[in-house]
């Protein structure tokens, strides 16, 4: 029997998901210099903003107006795992929470009821490029947790495993495990308690792989009756058991059967997505993911009525200070930062912008 179920072409994001995963997108934007304002020094001319995601100059605004990113909006019923691989990403939120991260961290914030936040992405450089690279992942929730209180924690880069694994030839793989039992020995963060990935048997797996030219890798076997696909988005070319792939390509694996994975003649990326599906109705609009229209109708009436927070921030689209570090503030007053670098600052040394509070 095949390893291979099925391929998909990728085109442009958002990429084809399977339960528990509802969304996939992966952002690669080589902004320019930053200006005074930690927005790009560069012309917004012929850009649709608010709505720019057409990639002139190889950089897109997304909604933002001063800097890039996704200034505040809901989200009720699900979580988001945002894996920063290069940049920075300042986050706000309705319960007073705030972040900086980036370079390798990932934040996974558990919706659950309802919260709004903005992530944007300040281009702290001044004297050169600021490239950003991010994926950002959906997870659902199952109906026990739908309403669970909001949530984000930090996994800083320093605490994801991360392993180069070397073929027969001590050509390497270099694997990053955001979550999940992929290979022995690699132990990630757990994930937030209400998290579907939190449960006993879900097998969710986050990681990525890294393939120098023709190195081999197995992805070992999991449990049956699991969603497990591999995203091949980068290179010029790859084997799974044999079978040739070119990218931009996703592929759905039997979950239960271990892979061989052949890389060709260039470097290549994957991102790995498994979990087990959680089987339950699926009710979407926007940023509100549920079981029932109706269950979506009193979404909408909760967040109009505000019960997902009162915004504590001074605008849309908040920015911490230039020289703030990485650093995390929960809504609890709980303060964190990346290990080995010090609280810093204090945590709301922030621009015009940001927060009054």
């Amino acid at each position: 029997m095949s390893s291979i179920l099925a391929t998909v072409p990728l085109g442009r994001p958002p990429w084809p998901t399977l339960d528990p995963f509802l969304f996939c997108v992966h952002h690669l934007d080589d902004y320019p210099a930053g200006d005074a304002a930690m927005g790009p020094a560069a012309s917004l001319a012929g850009r649709q903003l608010g709505m720019d995601f057409e990639g002139i100059g190889g950089w897109r605004m997304y909604h933002g107006r001063a800097l890039p990113g996704f200034p505040r909006h809901p989200h009720r019923g699900f979580e988001t795992v945002t894996l920063a691989r290069r940049g920075f990403i300042d986050h706000s939120d309705s319960l007073g929470a705030t972040a900086r991260f980036g370079e390798g961290d990932v934040q996974w914030m558990t919706a659950g009821r309802g919260i709004e936040h903005s992530e944007v992405f300040p281009l702290l450089r001044q004297d050169a490029d600021n490239p950003l690279e991010l994926f950002q992942l959906w997870l659902n929730l199952p109906r026990a947790s739908k309403l669970a209180a909001p949530h984000f924690q930090m996994s800083w880069r320093t605490e994801i495993p991360r392993r180069a694994l070397l073929d027969a030839a001590a050509r390497p793989v270099e694997v990053v495990v955001v979550t999940g039992a992929l290979f022995d020995g690699m132990t990630p963060p757990r994930p937030p308690p209400a998290s579907w990935a939190a449960r006993e048997g879900a097998s969710v797996v986050i990681a990525t792989l890294r393939a120098a030219p023709s190195a081999s890798v197995v992805i070992p076997a999991a449990a049956a009756g699991l969603n497990r696909v591999l995203y091949y988005f980068a290179g010029a070319g790859a084997q799974i058991d044999g079978r040739p792939l070119r990218p931009p390509v996703a592929v759905q694996l039997r979950s239960d059967a271990a892979v061989t994975l052949v890389n060709g003649a260039a470097a290549s990326e994957l991102l790995l997505l498994q979990g087990r599906p959680i089987g339950e109705p699926v009710a979407q609009q926007g940023p509100f993911v549920m079981n029932t229209r109706e269950e979506l109708a009193r979404a909408f009436e909760d967040y109009r009525s505000g019960a997902f927070g009162r915004w504590p921030w001074a605008d849309d689209e908040p920015a911490h200070a230039r020289a703030r570090g990485r650093f995390a503030v929960h809504a609890d007053g709980r303060q964190e930062s990346p290990p080995g670098e010090g609280a810093g600052p204090a945590a709301h040394a922030i621009d015009a912008r940001a927060p009054t509070r």
